[in-house]
C-alpha cells in the first residue's frame, strides 16, 4: 500500500536520513525504530504525505486510500466534550453524524462514561485514547502511529495493542513508531531501523531480535 524509493530528508546541510527504500504492505504491522533524533517522526510524516522528501519518492499504491495519522499532539479540543470532539472530526472528515456510531467510537476506547465531559479535564492517557478514537473512526487503509503508547497505563496500552492488531486483521497497513520495543516488537511483522542517517535494518522482526541478541534495547543504545 505504501512504497518509499531512495527517500532522503535534509534540513539545510544537515542530513536526517538518505536512501531509505521500503514497502509497507496491506495486512501488516511495521515497527519504525531508532535512536532519538534518527528521523522516525520525520519519516512517518513523509509516509503520511504531510512532508515532502528532499529527494526520492513516497507514494501510495492504491487510489485515494484513507490515511489515519496519530502524532504526538492529540488534536483534542479542550473546551469540547469527548462526544463533541468526535462530532467535530466526523464533520471535518465528511462522515455522517450518527449518534450511535459516536458512542460506539468512545466505547471502543473505554471513554463512553466520559462522553459529556470536557476534554480539557482529561488525563494525558484519556486524551490520547480520544485521539485514537478520532483516527479509528476513519477505518483507515493506512494507519500511521507516532509513539501512540507514550504516557499510557498498562490497560490503555493493552487497548491500543488490540486496536493495532484489529487494524491489521481487517487489511490495514500499519506503521508504528516506538521506543518501547520490548512490548511493541511482538506486534510487528517487520522492523525498519534508522541509524546514522540511513536505514540500517529492514526485515522480519525475528531477524531483528537475533541481531539484538534477544534484547531489543541493544539496537537502540
Amino acid at each position: 500500500m505504501l512504497e518509499l524509493h531512495r527517500v532522503a530528508r535534509l534540513y539545510g546541510h544537515k542530513v536526517v536520513f538518505r536512501d531509505v527504500s521500503c514497502t509497507c504492505a496491506a495486512s501488516s504491522i511495521t515497527l519504525l525504530a531508532g535512536n532519538n533524533g534518527a528521523g522516525k517522526s520525520t519519516l512517518l510524516r513523509i509516509m503520511a504525505g504531510l512532508s515532502r522528501p528532499s529527494s526520492g519518492t513516497a507514494h501510495f499504491t492504491m487510489p485515494a486510500p484513507r490515511v489515519g495519522y496519530l502524532a504526538h499532539a492529540t488534536f483534542v479540543y479542550p473546551t469540547l466534550t469527548a462526544l463533541e470532539n468526535l462530532t467535530f472530526w466526523r464533520e471535518a472528515y465528511g462522515l455522517d453524524i450518527v449518534p450511535a456510531d459516536l458512542l460506539a467510537g468512545l466505547e471502543r476506547v473505554d471513554l463512553a462514561a466520559h462522553a459529556h465531559e470536557r476534554a480539557g479535564v482529561f488525563s494525558h492517557g484519556m486524551a490520547q485514547r480520544l485521539n485514537l478514537a478520532r483516527v479509528l473512526m476513519l477505518e483507515p487503509d493506512i494507519l500511521l502511529l507516532d509513539e501512540p503508547g507514550a504516557g499510557l497505563d498498562a490497560a490503555s496500552r493493552a487497548l491500543l495493542h488490540q486496536e493495532i492488531l484489529s487494524a491489521r486483521k481487517r487489511g490495514a497497513c500499519v506503521t508504528l513508531v516506538s521506543h518501547d520495543l520490548v512490548n511493541d516488537a511482538p506486534l510487528a511483522d517487520r522492523v525498519l531501523f534508522l541509524k546514522a542517517g540511513k536505514l540500517a535494518f529492514n526485515g522480519p522482526v525475528t531477524h531483528f531480535r537475533e541481531l539484538a541478541g534477544g534484547t531489543e534495547q541493544t539496537c537502540c543504545a
